[in-house]
C-alpha cells in the first residue's frame, strides 16, 4: 500500500491536511490501491446488480461479436477507397472484402433485437432485455434494433485502450463501464436467457467458450446459445474435430445451434421456453 504523506499539526491552528482528513470511500488513492482489489470487485458487481434491478431488468438476450465489422454500407464503402486509391494492396482488399460478405448479419443482430424487445409475456419472463458491450458493429445493431422497437437496452462496456466510448443506441441509464472482465462477463450471463453470437475475435471467443464451459461443467443453467454465419464458424472451430478426438462429448454439440436470421433465432427463444 503506498505510504501516506505525515500530516503535519500546528499548535496555533490545527492545520491538517485536507486531502488525507476524508473518508475511506472519498480516498481515491486508497480505493485504487491492491489491497482494495476485491472491494473494486465487489463494487463492479454491485453496481449494476442495484441499478439494473431498479430498473426493472430481470431476463435478458446477449449478444456478442466483433466490434470491426460495420454495418454493408459502411463497408461497401471501405472496400470502393481501398481498390481505388490502393488497388495493389491486396491483404487489405481481402480483409475488406471479407468484412463484406459477413456485414449482412449487422441487420440480423438489429431485427433480432427489435423482436426481442418488442416481446410481452406472462410468468417468469414477461419482457426480454438486449444486452451489448456497448460498442459498434453488431453490438451497435442490437442497440438500434432495441432503439427501434421503442425499448431500453443495456450496454456493458469495458475500459479499453482505443475505446471511443458506447454506440450511440445506448440507453444511458441502463450502461456501465467495467475495468474486470470477469465482472463484466458475470453480468452478462446471471440475468441471461439467450445468448446470439456474430462473427468475432478473441473476446467473442471469450465469451462464447467460457459460457459452453460454463454449460457443460452444469455451473448454470442451460439457454439456447444461437451461432450466426455457420461458414465462419466453422472455419474457425471444428467441434466435430473436438468429439473425434474424443476431448469433448458428442452430447455436448447439443449446447449450441447455428442460425442464418433472426427470425430462426427467435423462433429457438420462443420454442426453448414455450413463450
Amino acid at each position: 500500500m503506498k505510504k501516506n504523506k505525515d500530516i503535519t499539526l500546528n499548535a496555533d491552528t490545527d492545520y491538517y491536511d485536507d486531502e488525507l482528513f476524508q473518508p475511506a470511500f472519498l480516498d481515491q488513492d486508497f480505493l485504487l490501491d491492491s489491497e482494495c482489489r476485491p472491494l473494486r470487485l465487489q463494487m463492479e458487481l454491485l453496481k449494476p446488480e442495484v441499478y439494473l434491478s431498479k430498473a426493472g431488468v430481470h431476463s435478458t438476450v446477449m449478444v456478442i461479436g466483433s466490434a470491426r465489422i460495420a454495418e454493408p454500407a459502411k463497408v461497401e464503402q471501405e472496400l470502393a477507397e481501398l481498390k481505388k486509391n490502393h488497388p495493389n494492396d491486396k491483404t487489405a482488399i481481402k480483409i475488406a472484402e471479407n468484412k463484406l460478405h459477413y456485414s449482412h448479419y449487422y441487420h440480423e443482430a438489429e431485427k433480432l433485437a427489435f423482436l426481442v424487445t418488442q416481446y410481452r409475456g406472462k410468468g417468469d419472463i414477461d419482457r426480454l432485455h438486449i444486452v451489448t458491450g456497448g460498442g459498434p458493429s453488431y453490438m451497435e445493431a442490437a442497440n438500434r434494433g432495441a432503439q427501434r422497437a421503442g425499448g431500453p437496452s443495456v450496454a456493458l462496456g469495458v475500459s479499453l485502450p482505443h475505446e471511443r466510448g458506447p454506440n450511440r443506441y445506448i440507453t444511458p441509464e441502463l450502461t456501465f463501464k467495467f475495468h474486470y472482465f470477469a465482472m463484466r462477463k458475470m453480468h452478462f450471463l446471471i440475468r441471461a436467457k439467450a445468448m446470439a453470437v456474430f462473427p468475432g475475435g478473441f473476446g467473442t471467443l471469450d465469451e462464447l467458450l467460457e459460457t459452453l464451459t460454463l454449460m457443460q461443467t452444469e455451473k448454470m443453467e442451460r439457454f439456447p446459445i444461437l451461432i450466426f454465419a455457420r461458414s465462419f464458424w466453422e472455419k474457425l472451430i471444428d467441434f466435430n474435430w473436438l468429439v473425434e478426438t474424443g476431448v469433448i462429448a458428442a452430447s455436448d454439440l447439443k449446447l449450441f445451434q447455428y442460425v442464418e436470421t433472426a427470425e430462426e433465432a427467435w423462433q429457438a427463444i420462443v420454442d426453448f421456453y414455450k413463450l
